[in-house]
């Protein structure tokens, strides 16, 4: 998904999630809203009336901003992309890389921050389109690879000053997990967190009921017109979604989608049109909404019943033959009221 593309309308298949009932009127409930990362944000939580935290929210969006930001030339993982040798990563980068690892080494590297030079060629990611050949793609992939950056200490280091790092398939999800951090900081155990379309819940609004919000339908013809193919409910975890259908490009009667197997370095093809994840926490539902796009629907089947460990629900949106068709594991329907 795209991350960070300031002064920009969003266009990233992460904002496929909206709101539904925020009871904005309310003495006790807090909502507060903006443009931040590229995209929107919403966050509404119960409080006393004079908790606004606003400032509070600027400051951590700046933050983030400035570690993981590719499209912010001055951020430590730009300056890294640029093989800056005095850059030592902060807290945000170290949380966010490490995610990215473990995520990487549980999909047997379907899962890449290091796709970053092949995301670029096809314009999806922090340079101009390139004229996308065979022989550019393959000259690319030999610098893709999660093992080919590791960390010394503070520092990152990279196997050729070609490697650069792209964290648009999880940053965003972390920001969230940042945003509940400081609000559970200050003892708030009733909110729910929106940015970009990836959220966080945790307890219920002020009428006592929870958390509602509604999945997009991965349809391309719609022109950012919303429609709504399911809605659920969102109870104390994480949720992200990642397609192919709000963010592609059509040239030569070929379309080019955002999301790239690494391995082969070209746009993941299949019949999965989106991919819900609810987790613990929205890192690594994010991160796991793209690994999805990137299996299709079978292998992320066969994926979902090797790792039942890591507690992960899913509502998948896929094409048969022309027919769009709904799956949810059986804990996702169970968690959220959805009903196929």
């Amino acid at each position: 998904m795209s991350f960070f593309l300031h002064h920009k309308v969003l266009i990233t298949a992460a904002a496929v999630v909206f709101l539904l009932g925020c009871n904005r009127g309310t003495n006790n409930t807090i909502t507060i809203s903006g443009a931040a990362q590229g995209t929107t944000y919403h966050i509404t939580y119960l409080a006393g009336e004079h908790a606004n935290y606003r400032e509070a929210f600027d400051s951590i969006f700046q933050k983030i901003d400035t570690s993981l930001s590719s499209y912010n030339a001055t951020s430590l993982v730009s300056r890294i992309n640029r093989n800056d040798p005095t850059v030592q990563v902060d807290r945000y980068f170290l949380d966010v890389f490490k995610k990215s690892v473990d995520v990487s080494e549980k999909t047997n590297g379907l899962f890449d921050i290091t796709v970053a030079p092949v995301i670029n060629a096809y314009g999806f990611g922090f340079k101009k389109r390139e004229r996308v050949t065979s022989f550019l793609i393959d000259s690319l992939r030999q610098f893709v690879g999660y093992k080919k950056v590791r960390l010394a200490g503070n520092r990152l280091v990279k196997d050729a000053p070609q490697v650069m790092l792209d964290f648009n398939a999880i940053a965003q999800g972390y920001t969230v997990d940042v945003l509940a951090n400081f609000l559970e900081s200050k003892g708030i155990t009733n909110y729910m967190i929106e940015v970009g379309g990836e959220l966080r819940t945790k307890g219920k609004k002020l009428n006592d009921s929870s958390w509602t919000v509604g999945i997009e339908q991965p349809d391309e013809n719609l022109a950012g017109n919303i429609t709504l193919n399911s809605v659920i409910t969102l109870k104390d975890k994480s949720l992200a979604t990642s397609g192919n259908y709000n963010k592609f490009y059509v040239e030569g009667g070929k379309k080019y989608a955002h999301i790239i197997d690494p391995f082969t370095g070209y746009p993941a093809k299949h019949s999965l049109l989106s991919a819900t994840v609810i987790a613990p926490d929205c890192m690594t539902a994010d991160a796991y909404a793209t690994s999805f796009m990137v299996m299709g629907l079978e292998k992320s089947k066969q994926f979902l019943s090797a790792h039942k460990d890591l507690d992960l629900e899913v509502f998948f949106i896929y094409d048969d033959n022309g027919v769009t068709r709904k799956y949810a594991s059986r804990n996702f329907e169970e968690s959220t009221g959805l009903r196929l």
